[in-house]
Order: C-alpha cells, then sequence, then structure tokens
C-alpha cells in the first residue's frame, strides 16, 4: 500500500465515522447516498469480550517458576470458560520458556482447549524496545518478533501486540536514544515495525502497536507512527489507560477508526486510579468508530494495594458487559469495504462537477513525520 492509498484508508474510515456519529443526512439530486449508508447498516453488535492474561500476570509467572504454584494457562482458559468469556489473550510472556517460543505441540493443546471452550484467541503479544538507540537491540526485537508471528499464526492469533515505547526500568526514549531528534527515533521504530509487518503479512497476523509507556502518549503521536510504516499488516492497539492528555477519550475515539485491537483498562488515566473507565462512553466510540471483533480487558495490580484477579476480573466483565447492553443499539459505519465503492463513486460524482461533495475535505498533510487532524 503507497503512501496515497494509505492516506485514502484513513480518510475513508474518518468519514465513515464521522457520518455515523452525525447520522443520516438527505442524499442530494445526482449524488450517492454515502451519507445514508450508516442509516441503513444495523447497529454494530460484534463485539466480544476477551481476557488479556496480564490480568492473572503474578499467578501466570509463579507458575512458571513452580509448576505447583499459581496458575497454568490451561487453568487461565477455564476460569474464561467459566465466566463466559468470548476470547482470550495468551501474552507470550506466559509462555513456559519465553522468550523461546513454545512447541507446537503445546500451542496445538492450547488451540484444543480454547475450542472445546468455545474460546476464541483474540491476540497475543510480546516485549521489545524499539525507541533504544542501540541497533543491536532492535534488530534482536524485530527477529523476536518474526519467530513470534509464526507462533501467532499457529495460535489462531489475528493480532501480535508489539511495542514503541521504552521497556526498560527507569529509563525514557530520551535516555536511551540520547542525542537524537522523537523524529529520527520515530523513524527506525517504523522501520522495524514495517519489517515486522512484512512478516506478518506471510503469515497472516497483523501487527497491532500498542501505546504503552512514553513515545506514545497522545493519538498524534500514535496515528504519526501508524502512517509512517505504511502497512495494511499494521495497525494501533488503543491501550485505554494509556493517552496522556487533557481528555483521552478524545485520543481513543481519534484512533478508534484504525484500531486493530483493544485494552480495556479499569481507569483511563493509569492503574491505581480511583477515576473509573466510563464504559458507556467508551463503547459508544468504539461502535460508532466501526470496530467490530475483541475488546479484551486488562485488570492491573498496584503496589501496596490489595489484588485478588479471581474477583476484579468478573466485576469489570459485568460492568463491560452493561455498557455494551446499554449501546446495543448505536448504529455504525458498514466495513470499509462496504464504504469503498460507495466512496468512489462519491469521488467519480464530484469530477463530473454533480455539486460538492457531502464529506469535508481536509488539505493533504504533506509532511511525512505529521499525524492527521482529529477534526
Amino acid at each position: 500500500m503507497d503512501i496515497t492509498s494509505r492516506r485514502s484508508f484513513f480518510r475513508q474510515i474518518a468519514a465513515g465515522s464521522a457520518l455515523a456519529a452525525a447520522g443520516a443526512t438527505a442524499a442530494q439530486p445526482g449524488r450517492p447516498l454515502l451519507a445514508q449508508t450508516p442509516k441503513q447498516w444495523p447497529p454494530s453488535g460484534n463485539l466480544k469480550i476477551s481476557l488479556n492474561a496480564y490480568s492473572f500476570s503474578k499467578l501466570l509467572n509463579d507458575h512458571s517458576k513452580d509448576a505447583n504454584a499459581g496458575i497454568s494457562l490451561f487453568q487461565l482458559l477455564d476460569f474464561c470458560g467459566r465466566h463466559g468469556f468470548e476470547g482470550v489473550d495468551p501474552t507470550g510472556y506466559f509462555f513456559s520458556g519465553y522468550p523461546r517460543i513454545p512447541a507446537d505441540e503445546y500451542v496445538n493443546k492450547f488451540k484444543r482447549r480454547a475450542f472445546d471452550l468455545g474460546i476464541g484467541i483474540s491476540g497475543t503479544g510480546v516485549r521489545n524496545n524499539f525507541t533504544t538507540a542501540d541497533k543491536t537491540i532492535r534488530a534482536a526485537g524485530v527477529q523476536h518478533i518474526k519467530e513470534w508471528v509464526e507462533v501467532a499464526a499457529r495460535l489462531g492469533a489475528p493480532v501480535l501486540r508489539v511495542f514503541a515505547d521504552t521497556q526498560m526500568k527507569g529509563q525514557s526514549w530520551q535516555t536511551v536514544a540520547a542525542s537524537y531528534t522523537r523524529d529520527q527515533v520515530e523513524e527506525w521504530i517504523a522501520d522495524c515495525v514495517r519489517e515486522c509487518a512484512e512478516q506478518g503479512k506471510k503469515f497472516g497476523v497483523i501487527i497491532g502497536v500498542q501505546n504503552h509507556g512514553d513515545f506514545l502518549q497522545t493519538s498524534q503521536e500514535h496515528l504519526s507512527l501508524i502512517k509512517r510504516v505504511n502497512s495494511e499488516w499494521c495497525g494501533p492497539i488503543v491501550d485505554t489507560g494509556y493517552y496522556r492528555s487533557a481528555d483521552p477519550y478524545q485520543d481513543m475515539a481519534a484512533v478508534a477508526p484504525v484500531a486493530v485491537n483493544w485494552q480495556i483498562k479499569e481507569s483511563p488515566i493509569g492503574a491505581g486510579s480511583e477515576v473509573r473507565t466510563d464504559l458507556k462512553r467508551l463503547v459508544t466510540l468504539i461502535r460508532q468508530s466501526g470496530y467490530r471483533g475483541y475488546i479484551p480487558i486488562e485488570t492491573l495490580s498496584v503496589s501496596g494495594k490489595e489484588y485478588d484477579p479471581f474477583h476484579v476480573v468478573p466485576r469489570f466483565l459485568a460492568e463491560l458487559r452493561q455498557a455494551i447492553e446499554a449501546t446495543a443499539n448505536i448504529a455504525s459505519p458498514p466495513p470499509k469495504e462496504q464504504l469503498e465503492p460507495l466512496i468512489a463513486a462519491e469521488k467519480s460524482s464530484a469530477n463530473t462537477g454533480s455539486g460538492e461533495s457531502p464529506i469535508p475535505r481536509k488539505p493533504a498533510n504533506k509532511k511525512n513525520g505529521n499525524p492527521p487532524s482529529n477534526g
């Protein structure tokens, strides 16, 4: 996908989202019915709740050290089955022997157990550090991700979650990339992620870039990187607890139209905060964006506070289910493959001079690293 196609993709998705939020408008004589399409499309009911394994990180780590302690990934599957989760994200860290890839036999047994329980694999994830100026560390991260792309494909996971933020304790991107500009760091991150996306394309696995740390703190920064990667096999994962702005919901809404997966957190401003996520508002913006698929929840322990995932996870699951039910009638735009021919027809009509487009157009953004306007 070239730069022009990628920009067109973002405009198409943004157009669909704006139309869904605004509602249908009357068609003009001689104009295609693009503005009416969201009204004709049924409500977006295809949201499935998944559980990110990190919610049980301590217990899973305990088990990896001692088979008689904690819980295994198979026991996590049983928990998901008992509570009616539709999906699970078995994060790579919790497979025995990580960062080595798991044996095919283990992966196949896990897939079969999930199938027997009626649970889909919503994604998986690995650790990597692409902000560092150390090329050998970045190259090792690319190789690691490529290996786990194959694991994800065997699992049946559509998305492999990776980081674009500094994953070194007590460090920031400025300290691990001293003397380099943000634009330079973004460029080499994009190069690494693009190489991973090429591997993803071979195996049918999307590389999902999660905002989790200090480099991607806003939607503009998140989308800027995704645009620079410029691959249809790469997209953003929206971590609802890690945008650092005055209104993180605006960031979520800006990225949602091109999101390939989510991480739903209890608070929009970080673990340990007493401010709870407005789940109805969140699910509303997800529906209006046109996203369909898994929305994994991830609850987090906080130092100095009691944390029992066997209690916290079911409670949060119930809250999210209520929000999904309360927003069930909210219309969403059609999938982009349904939208593309309509937009093509609209462009054709515009070229014949039949009137102005019902979709406001913004000037093209020519600066490569500059993010799209949030509108």
